[in-house]
C-alpha cells in the first residue's frame, strides 16, 4: 500500500512540476516571451485543440460546398440531378402502368372480350333510333359568323388553288411600264421608266434573301414573301437592307439607277415568281 501511495504521489507531482517556456533573442539573449507550464496544462490544452479541431471540421464538411473536395461526398448538382432523375423514373413508371391498361383494354375489344365493359345500353338503342331527317343541320349565329369572315380572308389570298384570284400588291414605284412582261420573249418582268434615285419600296412584307451586286443587273434585292412568293428588283443604283433584313410593305429597300450592263436609262427591273414560276405583276400591281 505504502509503494502505491509513493508511486501515486510521484506521478502527480510530475504532473504538477512546473516549467518555464523561455524565448530569447538569439543575438542579445534577450527575454522576449516566458510561460509558465505544467504537463498537465499541456496535456489539457492539447486535448481541448483537438477537440475544437475536430469540432472546426465537421462543420466545415456538414455546413460548407468543401465536403464536395473530399473523396466519398457527391456534389449538390449530383444530388439534384438524382432527385430530378427519381421524380422523371416515377412519371415514368405511371406512363408505363396507363399505357399498359390502355393496351390490355385494346386487346380485350380486339378479342371481342367486352363482358367487362360498363355502358348504358338504353341510350346506345336510342340513338339507333333516331332519324337523320329530324336532326337540325341549320347553322347556328356563330358558325354563320365564323363562315363569313373565312370567305372574307380567303377572298384576299394571294393564290387561289384555280388562280383565278386578282388583287394588287403595294407598287414598288410609280412610273410608266416601258417593257411589259412577255413570256415568249422570255422577259419575266415589266421595266418601270422612273428618275435616277428614286425610292424603291417593298411590295409586301418580307425577308430580304439577297442584296447585292450582279454585273449584268447591278445592285440586285430579292425579297421572300408569305405563299412562296419572291420579288425582285434589279438595277438599282443603291441597296437599303442588307440580307436577312425583315422589311414591311412599302418600306424603302433600294434607290432607282442606271447600273449594270444589261440597262439603256433609269428604271426599275421588277419581277414576280410563285412557287418557282414567274407570273406578270400587272395582274397585281398598278403601277401608274
Amino acid at each position: 500500500m505504502a509503494k502505491d501511495q509513493k508511486e501515486k504521489k510521484r506521478i502527480k507531482k510530475k504532473l504538477l512540476d512546473k516549467y518555464r517556456l523561455v524565448i530569447l533573442n538569439e543575438d542579445t539573449f534577450e527575454e522576449r516571451l516566458t510561460i509558465k507550464l505544467t504537463r498537465l496544462n499541456v496535456f489539457v490544452m492539447m486535448s481541448l485543440a483537438a477537440i475544437f479541431l475536430i469540432i472546426g471540421t465537421t462543420l466545415l464538411i456538414a455546413y460548407t460546398p468543401l465536403r464536395e473536395y473530399i473523396p466519398g461526398y457527391s456534389s449538390t448538382a449530383l444530388k439534384k440531378k438524382a432527385t430530378s432523375l427519381s421524380f422523371k423514373t416515377d412519371s415514368l413508371q405511371q406512363i408505363l402502368q396507363m399505357n399498359d391498361r390502355y393496351y390490355a383494354s385494346i386487346k380485350k375489344v380486339l378479342q371481342g372480350d367486352v363482358k367487362t365493359v360498363n355502358f348504358n345500353r338504353d341510350s346506345i338503342i336510342e340513338a339507333a333510333k333516331l332519324d337523320v331527317s329530324e336532326a337540325d343541320l341549320n347553322p347556328i349565329k356563330e358558325d354563320s359568323i365564323l363562315r363569313e369572315k373565312v370567305d372574307k380572308e380567303d377572298k384576299y389570298n394571294l393564290f387561289e388553288q384555280d388562280n383565278t384570284a386578282n388583287f394588287v400588291l403595294f407598287p414598288p414605284v410609280q412610273g410608266t411600264i416601258s417593257e411589259p412582261y412577255n413570256s415568249k420573249d422570255k422577259h419575266y418582268a415589266v421595266d418601270i421608266i422612273v428618275a435616277e434615285d428614286t425610292p424603291i419600296k417593298a411590295t409586301a412584307d418580307g425577308t430580304v434573301i439577297f442584296a447585292e451586286w450582279t454585273t449584268e443587273t447591278g445592285f440586285v434585292v430579292i425579297l421572300e414573301h408569305a405563299n412562296n412568293l419572291l420579288s425582285v428588283y434589279k438595277h438599282n443604283a443603291s441597296v437599303t437592307k442588307n440580307q436577312g433584313d425583315l422589311v414591311k410593305a412599302g418600306e424603302v429597300i433600294a434607290t432607282a439607277g442606271n447600273t449594270g450592263k444589261l440597262t439603256t436609262g433609269p428604271h426599275l427591273h421588277f419581277e414576280l415568281w410563285s412557287d418557282g414560276y414567274p407570273i406578270n405583276p400587272t395582274n397585281f400591281i398598278d403601277f401608274n
